[in-house]
């Protein structure tokens, strides 16, 4: 986990040539079978939250396979998921299939192969479970790309400001406590800062209060239960299997929370907002559902899991790595007079180490969609005919970190997308799309991609213009990772 310069751009770019697909690939049977109806969903799901583990459970079943192409079932199954049937894709080469919506259909299938019950979302479909194929998709999808542009003022200078706050606070935390857990911090900070991009207002003037955090959290758990284990100990394996994964948690649970939610953004957002929503045809409670889902799962939900691997991968990758981003973001700020679009895009070091960390650990690890028609899908060793309706599922982080297209995948390479390193950028895969890809409203990519890029960057600017060099400790949480402030060495020379 260091940043060391072993891996050469050149070498980089000529591993990732092997990646290129053959038009000449022998076709071949998929791999793997879904077991008996019933108990061979409840045996994967049983393997994949408690016998092996997420990434054991597919290297096992590459390995035995001997292709990163195969059938397996995907949890949660049985009572949750009518069909948990996937053809898994977990190379760089068959994985960009998901983003082509003209191939694969994106219907109810944000969350795999079971859909949330709507009554999380005040009783509608919300735009990330709509296919691009039906009208309302366009028109919310375009609703949002004019709220973000009418914003984009605001992005840098209003989260500097956040920023700044939360460095206060791991500051007094470290100097107290000796230690700051940057993951609780972080989840204030970023909802205080969506909170006040798109209603103009602090969450503590409202209703909400300092809550907002907890609310989210508590609702995205509830929809997102079935596709995460607790860490429990093995004793419980068995309850927590049988009231995660195996029966829906009730919506009424967390109606309360969500209404609280949905009233402070209504009150709090501009009128025009809405107004806008009608001339596009969406009803104003409609948009406004759809905006708290796209603030909390989209926004905060993404901060909320990239920001601690930012910062994790950061972190472990040590001194040399900081040193090198302290001179190149304060030479560059230096010379730009502050931190700018222009400053930040001239930080080359820092936009890779973004990248880097998005490819190693990507904020959203699972990617659905549902073939459109008879599908011919190549590896990098082979071809799979993939019939109209089979469930077709990736798991980026095996994608992302495909060892035919980079070289010492498993590493944090800070320099990676550095010059030649560049080209490797169509194998970075973590908005639904890849990086070189621009969101539109015909395709599925996230709306706000160019945001959280843009996001990521300014947190390291702000980090290290105000530090020479930090420690972390590390740890894995249920959806991604944790990390500790154990030390922070101030800034000798700005």
């Amino acid at each position: 986990m260091s940043s060391n310069s072993s891996s050469s751009p050149s070498k980089l770019q000529s591993s990732s040539s092997n990646g290129s697909p053959s038009t000449d690939l022998p076709l071949k049977p998929i791999p793997g079978n879904y077991g008996l109806p019933f108990f061979g969903p409840i045996k994967d799901r049983l393997d994949y939250f408690y016998r092996q583990g997420k990434d054991t459970f597919f290297q096992t079943r590459i390995q035995e396979h001997q292709s990163t192409v195969f059938r397996t079932n995907m949890p949660p199954g049985p009572f949750i998921s009518s069909n948990s049937n996937v053809i898994a894709l977990l190379d760089a080469i068959s994985f960009p299939i998901l983003f082509d919506t003209s191939k694969v259909q994106k219907l109810n299938v944000l969350d795999g192969t079971y859909m949330p019950s709507t009554a999380y979302f005040g009783g509608y479909r919300v735009c990330a479970f709509l296919d691009p194929s039906e009208p309302k998709h366009a028109r919310l999808k375009g609703l949002f790309f004019s709220i973000l542009a009418s914003r984009h003022d605001k992005f840098i200078p209003l989260f500097r400001s956040c920023l700044s706050e939360l460095f206060i606070n791991i500051e007094d935390q470290v100097s107290d406590k000796g230690k700051s857990y940057f993951n609780t911090l972080s989840d204030s900070m970023s909802f205080d800062f969506v909170f006040r991009l798109f209603c103009d207002q602090n969450p503590l003037d409202t209703s909400i209060g300092s809550k907002g955090p907890i609310l989210f959290d508590i609702w995205m758990f509830f929809q997102l239960a079935p596709l995460m284990t607790l860490g429990l100990p093995k004793l419980f394996n068995f309850l927590e299997d049988l009231l995660l994964h195996s029966i829906p948690l009730p919506p009424f649970l967390v109606k309360s929370s969500y209404k609280k939610l949905y009233n402070a953004f209504y009150e709090s957002m501009s009128s025009s907002i809405f107004d806008e929503a009608q001339q596009r045809g969406i009803k104003r409670n409609e948009a406004c559902h759809n905006l708290v889902f796209m603030a909390g799962f989209n926004a905060y939900g993404g901060m909320k899991t990239l920001f601690p691997a930012l910062i994790k991968w950061v972190g472990l990758a040590g001194e040399k790595l900081h040193r090198q981003l302290c001179d190149e973001i304060r030479t560059i700020v230096r010379a730009e007079g502050g931190v700018t679009l222009s400053a930040l895009d001239k930080m080359t070091l820092t936009k890779s180490v973004v990248y880097e960390a998005l490819r190693i650990e990507p904020p959203v690890p699972f990617q659905y969609g549902k073939a459109k028609e008879n599908l011919v899908v190549n590896s990098h060793d082979a071809a799979f005919e993939i019939k109209k309706g089979e469930m077709i599922f990736g798991y980026q982080p095996f994608a992302t970190k495909d060892p035919k297209v980079f070289e010492n995948p498993e590493e944090f390479v800070g320099h990676r997308f550095v010059g030649e390193g560049e080209k490797l950028l169509k194998y970075v895969y973590w908005s639904n799309g890849r990086e070189i890809d621009d969101p539109t409203v015909e395709n599925k990519q996230c709306p706000g991609k160019d945001l959280v890029v843009l996001l990521s960057r300014v947190m390291l600017v702000e980090l290290f213009l105000r530090y020479d060099t930090f420690t972390i400790d590390a740890g894995t949480l249920p959806l991604g990772s944790s990390a500790t402030f154990t030390s922070l060495t101030k800034a000798t020379s700005i």
